[in-house]
């Protein structure tokens, strides 16, 4: 279990960096009507959604394994093994979450943010003046919100990260799956107590994100 703990809050540092960053980004470009393959980004980010994770992996397995194209080729010419590793995990995590960071930011964006930003473009801003100083901060409880989903779901994500993973034992072994390992080992009492475990670092999670949305 000390392994499986530090690479789950491994894996909730990393998306607490990668989440604000790319899930506003995202949502940015959905937001304007203009932006090329618009309707393509989106049904992209809303797959995890609506399509079975294990499905998801499986894909993904087929298309980074060392045994297939893209796979095949990042090992050959990087040396970088992506599948049943820990980025394999951080990946899995990162496309589990993604889609609950983008809705809150891209719905905030659309319900009353383009108005500021017409305001801050009337009064001379520029673009990235008016995204950093004007945008960012009306929506940044919103942002916060997503990121506090995001993560929660990425801690709990088990599906992907079987596949991409590997459920190897003190190597990419989360939390969630040491349940899962757990009661396909029979051993309830160490599922009841990590579920407990993870249970209470998400509500943690979720206070400390209330707290900082109230700030």
């Amino acid at each position: 279990m000390p392994h499986a703990a530090w690479l789950s809050l491994e894996v909730a540092v990393v998306m607490a960096i990668l989440y604000p960053v790319v899930g506003f980004g995202v949502a940015y470009a959905l937001s304007r009507p203009g932006f090329p393959f618009r309707r393509l980004l989106e049904a992209i980010v809303t797959l995890p959604l609506v399509f079975p994770p294990v499905a998801i992996g499986f894909f993904l397995l087929m298309l980074l394994g060392r045994g297939n194209v893209l796979g095949a080729a990042l090992y050959r010419h990087v040396g970088f093994e992506l599948v049943f590793s820990v980025w394999g995990v951080l990946l899995a995590a990162f496309i589990s979450g993604l889609p609950l960071v983008v809705k809150p930011i891209l719905s905030a964006i659309e319900s009353g943010s383009e108005e500021l930003i017409e305001a801050s473009y009337t009064l001379g801003r520029g673009k990235w003046v008016t995204v950093f100083r004007v945008l960012i901060p009306s929506i940044r409880r919103s942002i916060i919100a997503g990121v506090t989903l995001g993560i929660g779901r990425s801690l709990g994500e088990v599906g992907i990260t079987l596949m991409l993973g590997g459920n190897i034992v003190g190597k990419t072994e989360t939390l969630s799956l040491a349940i899962y390992n757990s009661v396909l080992d029979g051993d309830f009492p160490r599922a009841a107590r990590i579920s407990l475990f993870l249970g209470g670092a998400s509500i943690a999670v979720f206070t400390v994100s209330r707290w900082m949305g109230e700030k």
